[in-house]
């Protein structure tokens, strides 16, 4: 086992099409696990939710969040990463950032598609701003 280097961890958490699972706490203090497509911006993590989702209302009333992503294959890795969360409404910058994380998971010859689909007035962007980071790689070594 050992810690992941800051390069090690971008590269982890960008391999393929790995899916974060994003930690909240609802308003009777609850935790919320969901799932999340996303993708980078140096450290920061980018992804987007409908805003009256469980997740949506989570993350505008505690402003942070957690984040979750694990390789499940032998020798076994994860990062988690938790800190404050800032939510955007610009159409343009969904727009943006939705472009590059539908490529990542759908295709690049799909990604405008469900660019079109998910950039819209009803989600919201977020970028989750990492404080604390946990990067192991190789547990079962």
């Amino acid at each position: 086992m050992h810690t992941m280097s800051d390069g090690e961890r971008r590269a982890f958490l960008m391999e393929g099409t790995r899916t974060g699972h994003l930690a909240t706490v609802g308003v009777d203090g609850r935790a919320h696990v969901a799932p999340v497509w996303f993708i980078l911006d140096g450290d920061d993590v980018i992804f987007t939710t409908a805003i009256r989702s469980a997740k949506g209302r989570n993350l505008a009333r505690q402003g942070r969040a957690g984040l979750s992503v694990d390789d499940a294959a032998p020798m076994y890795s994860f990062v988690h990463l938790e800190g404050p969360v800032v939510i955007d409404h610009d159409l343009g910058e969904m727009h943006r950032w939705t472009v590059q994380i539908s490529a990542r998971y759908m295709g690049v010859d799909r990604a405008e598609e469900y660019a079109r689909r998910n950039a819209v007035e009803s989600e919201c962007l977020v970028r989750l701003t990492p404080e604390t980071i946990v990067a192991e790689a190789n547990l079962a070594e």
